[in-house]
């Protein structure tokens, strides 16, 4: 089984990234789960949510505490969170943010990986200038990260869930799929 960690803030769409991912690993032949949790419900309180995923039932209904990896969709919440929590060891984090020499040396004993998903998500008018929705082009970075589901996968659960702007939120998934920092 693997279990997947997203941190974000309300309003950048970190709840309806992780059913979109969910989705598309459902799509390339896995069994999943997609749950969040909620602490203040606000724009820009800080969210968690879960993907699990595994290649036949999946019976465990708690919390993810031991992630095998962790997607950070605002790079601020890494000054107040502990996004490394339970995280196994070698597990990837992708973190939304040009590459950053500082960021990498914090975290040396994970693998990081950076997206400037909110670079992306303001190029295809996603969002706006002070919000960007950066959901869709995190789980796109996150698909060559993990290198599954397949980004057809993914575009196909974007045009399933995602109605507004579809064609520019596949843009952006893929765009972030090609330029994502390993």
């Amino acid at each position: 089984m693997i279990e997947l960690r997203f941190h974000g803030r309300g309003g950048q769409g970190t709840v309806v990234g992780t059913i979109i991912m969910a989705k598309a690993f459902f799509k390339a032949g896995f069994e999943v789960q997609s749950f969040p949790v909620f602490g203040v419900e606000r724009r820009g309180a800080p969210v968690e949510s879960y993907v699990r995923l595994d290649n036949s039932k999946i019976n465990l209904r708690t919390n993810v505490t031991t992630p095998d990896h962790v997607v950070v969709q605002d790079r601020t919440l890494l000054q107040n969170i502990d996004i490394t929590r339970g995280l196994k060891p070698g597990g990837w984090i992708l973190i939304n943010a040009p590459a950053n020499d500082k960021d990498k040396n914090r975290y040396a004993s994970f693998r990081v990986a950076f997206i400037d998903a909110s670079r992306i998500a303001l190029n295809y008018k996603l969002g706006t200038r002070t919000h960007p929705i950066v959901n869709t082009a995190m789980i796109g970075a996150l698909a060559r990260v993990l290198e599954m589901p397949p980004l057809e996968a993914v575009a196909e659960a974007i045009r399933e869930d995602i109605f507004i702007r579809t064609e520019d939120n596949i843009k952006a998934a893929e765009e972030a799929y090609r330029t994502v920092l390993l």
